[in-house]
């Protein structure tokens, strides 16, 4: 898959926060979390890909209509 670093600017917070609350089931706390902070990342099943995929695609899809609309407006940055 192409990093489409173009999009980034159009990127928000509340972006990240749905695909890290997606993978969060995910995550497994070690039993010395408090003392490490460290933990691990269960695998993700088939099903789970194809649903990250979709999101993903989704988001892409998202962020080049914002791309677009920018360009229209002749704004050369991210949306404020």
């Amino acid at each position: 898959m192409k990093l489409r670093t173009d999009l980034l600017k159009f990127l928000t917070m509340e972006d990240i926060a749905e695909e890290a609350l997606a993978n969060k089931h995910r995550y497994k706390p070690e039993p010395n979390f408090a003392k490490t902070g460290v933990g691990s990342l269960l695998p993700a099943t088939p099903e789970e890909r194809a649903q990250d995929l979709a999101r993903n695609q989704e988001l892409i899809e998202r962020l080049k209509q914002q791309q677009r609309e920018s360009i229209e407006k002749g704004v050369d940055g991210a949306p404020s």
